[in-house]
C-alpha cells in the first residue's frame, strides 16, 4: 500500500500556480511525465517525438511545471539542455512515481484477461528486422488493445531510464539488476563461401584460424574477447584478425557471401545460406555451447499482462517446429 499511497500524493496534494489557478491530476500527471521525457531523451524535441506531440507542447508541459513549483528545472540553450539541482532531484523522484503507477496499474491488469496499454520494446537491428518485427502485426492484431512501439538498435538501452518494457537481446546476461527470460537457444558456427574455402583451404583448428582474413566486429563489438570454442572440455576464447571490421552484422554477412574471409555467425542469421550452399560451416567439433536469446524486463515484481503476452508470443513463435529453418 506504500507505494499507492506516494502516487496518490502527487495527484492529490493541490498547490496553487502563479496564475491562482489549481492544475488538474491529469495536467499535473502530463506535466511530471513530460519533465522526465525530456530530462531522459535529453531534448524536447527527442521527447515530442517519443510521444508524437510538437515539441512546444513538451516545452509549454515544463514551463508550467517550473512556474507551479516555483523553481528552475531544466537550463536550456540551443546547443544543449542540462538539468539544475532542483531538476535532479525530481527527475530521480519522478521516475520512481511513474514507475510506482505503472506498477500500481499491472497489479490492477492482472485481474483483466485483455492486455491493454502502450507496450515498448528494443531489439537489436539485424535481429529484430528478421525475427521480432515480422511477428509483431499478428501479436498486434490478436490484442487490439495494444498500441506497440519497437525500437531496433545494438545499442544496449537503460530499460529503466528510457522506460522500455522489455528488450530482446541475444548473448550472455551481465546485469543482475534486470530478469532475462530465456527465449530461445543462439548456436553460433564458423562459415565462409564456398569460394573461399576453395582458394584458402579449410581451418583443421581454431589454432588455424590465425593464417585466415577473420571478419569481426572490432575491438568495440560483442566478440572482442574472440571466438569461442570448445577445446578438450573447456570454452576457449581465440583472438581472429583480419583486414575487414564493422559493427553491423549485416554488413559481416555480406562480406562473407562475397568470398572475403570467415566469419563466426549465430544461425538465427544464415541457416537459410547453409541450406542453399551459400555458405558452409568449418570447425564444427570445436563449437561452443549455444547463448541464449533473452527477453530482458526491469527488476519488478509483478509482469504487467502486456509485457507477458509478448514475452510468451515470442516463446512459441521460436519453438514452433521448422523455424528457424525457414527464417
Amino acid at each position: 500500500m506504500k507505494k499507492v499511497r506516494i502516487v496518490a500524493s502527487f495527484f492529490t496534494f493541490k498547490s496553487r500556480s502563479p496564475a491562482g489557478d489549481f492544475p488538474s491530476a491529469v495536467d499535473r500527471f502530463k506535466q511530471l511525465e513530460s519533465f522526465v521525457a525530456v530530462a531522459t531523451l535529453g531534448s524536447l524535441s527527442a521527447a515530442a517525438r517519443a510521444e508524437g506531440v510538437a515539441p512546444a507542447m513538451m516545452g509549454r508541459r515544463v514551463d508550467a511545471l517550473e512556474a507551479r513549483l516555483g523553481v528552475k528545472l531544466l537550463v536550456r540553450s540551443t546547443r544543449r539542455l542540462s538539468l539544475t539541482a532542483e531538476g535532479r532531484s525530481l527527475l530521480q523522484d519522478g521516475q520512481r512515481i511513474l514507475r510506482d503507477l505503472e506498477e500500481t496499474e499491472s497489479l490492477i491488469s492482472q485481474g483483466s484477461t485483455r492486455p491493454s496499454g502502450r507496450l515498448r520494446i528494443s531489439a537489436p537491428a539485424g535481429f529484430g528486422r528478421r525475427h521480432v518485427a515480422p511477428l509483431l502485426p499478428a501479436f498486434s492484431t490478436s490484442h487490439p488493445d495494444l498500441s506497440i512501439t519497437l525500437d531496433l538498435n545494438d545499442r544496449l538501452v537503460d530499460l529503466i531510464e528510457e522506460r522500455f518494457d522489455c528488450a530482446v537481446r541475444i548473448g550472455d546476461l551481465v546485469d543482475s539488476s534486470l530478469i532475462g527470460i530465456r527465449l530461445a537457444d543462439n548456436r553460433r558456427v564458423v562459415v565462409a563461401s564456398p569460394e573461399y574455402l576453395s582458394h584458402y583451404g579449410r581451418p583443421r583448428t581454431p589454432a588455424d584460424l590465425a593464417r585466415h582474413n577473420c571478419l569481426s566486429f572490432g575491438p568495440q563489438g560483442n566478440q572482442s574477447r574472440g571466438w569461442l570454442f570448445r577445446i578438450d572440455g573447456q570454452v576457449v576464447a581465440q583472438r581472429v584478425t583480419g583486414d575487414l571490421e564493422c559493427s553491423d552484422g549485416s554488413v559481416l554477412h555480406e562480406w562473407t557471401l562475397a568470398g572475403c574471409g570467415l566469419a563466426w555467425r549465430s544461425m538465427w542469421e544464415i541457416e537459410q545460406d547453409l541450406q542453399q550452399g551459400r555458405l558452409l560451416t568449418v570447425l564444427d567439433e570445436y563449437a561452443a555451447p549455444p547463448n541464449g536469446i533473452y527477453a530482458i524486463l526491469p527488476e519488478r515484481k509483478h509482469m504487467p499482462l502486456r509485457v507477458r503476452a509478448f514475452v510468451d508470443w515470442l516463446r512459441r513463435a521460436y519453438a514452433r517446429e521448422g523455424y528457424w529453418q525457414g527464417s
